[in-house]
């Protein structure tokens, strides 16, 4: 896709202006491809064994691990206050770990692997698109780096995947399924160089909370996934870790005072509105609660 929108539009043209030979690539986009493809690998081998709702509670683990990377890569200085508030993230995320009913250690191992190579490949590419030496707009790394990502892979399906595949398997998911998986993941590749070279990695991994909630809630509503009332609890935590070191505590103080005040105008002047927003987040919570207990009953 991005050699076709070298080839065909104006978007990458300042690809010409980066000083790219063999042994520079080797040393700042090669890392990348790497740590990409390892990600990928440890996170697709993650669903083969652990439930959706169990690896997105996992993955809000992401913030940590990509706040220490910074660190060891010297993006950014150390600062223990900050670990400290993070802290509250992986005391959730434990709690939850030890309330998965359908635990899976080899899957654990896999999604935590993952979680690791995507929050160096994350740092990699915030140190490579803000290093004065390239230059670098974001649309210009991900099309250095997206083919190699695309050679790597596809060696290692020849090897690992192809010798099992039949094309009932192709048949019985839909090839426009996987036309559009592809369209997707590449305009998510996108979205996320363009969100890093505009802010840092971290705050990537910070943007996705509602995602992960999305993610969980649909994963209980929709497959049915058992999720424990420990899981819950920890999940809760976690995420409260993640919206306090996002915000911090003055920010978070100004939101709850305006929330307060907007929350009195509606309950003064629209009355009814207000009980059908908290009808609908109390349904919300107890549809929830009666799939996930129906799905842990024996």
């Amino acid at each position: 896709m991005t050699q076709l929108m070298a080839r065909y539009t104006t978007l990458l043209d300042s690809r010409h202006k980066v000083p790219m030979d063999f042994e520079i690539y080797k040393r700042a986009i090669l890392p990348i491809v790497i740590l990409f493809s390892l990600s990928l690998i440890g996170g697709n081998l993650a669903y083969l064994y652990l439930s959706v709702s169990f690896i997105q509670m996992l993955k809000a683990s992401n913030a940590v691990v990509t706040l220490l990377a910074t660190w060891a890569f010297k993006i950014v200085p150390p600062n223990f206050k900050v670990l400290g508030n993070v802290s509250l993230i992986v005391l959730g995320v434990v709690i939850a770990s030890f309330g998965e009913i359908q635990f899976h250690a080899l899957g654990f191992l896999f999604q935590v692997c993952g979680i690791i190579f995507e929050a160096l490949r994350l740092v990699m590419v915030q140190r490579l698109l803000s290093s004065p030496e390239f230059k670098m707009s974001p649309m210009v790394s991900l099309y250095y780096y997206a083919p190699a990502c695309a050679a790597i892979n596809g060696a290692l399906m020849a090897v690992v995947e192809v010798p099992r595949m039949r094309l009932a398997d192709f048949s019985s998911v839909g090839i426009p399924l996987f036309i559009v998986n592809a369209c997707v993941a590449f305009l998510l590749n996108v979205s996320t160089v363009l969100l890093i070279g505009k802010t840092s990695a971290v705050v990537l991994t910070m943007s996705g909370i509602l995602k992960d909630i999305l993610l969980v809630a649909s994963s209980i509503l929709l497959f049915g996934d058992p999720v424990t009332g420990q899981q819950f609890v920890g999940y809760s935590i976690a995420l409260g870790g993640l919206v306090y070191y996002k915000l911090g505590s003055e920010t978070l103080s100004a939101i709850a005072k305006e929330t307060t005040l907007k929350v009195n105008d509606i309950r003064q002047n629209h009355p009814a509105r207000l009980r059908y927003v908290l009808f609908a987040a109390a349904l919300f919570i107890f549809g929830l609660l009666w799939v996930s207990l129906r799905t842990n009953a024996p």
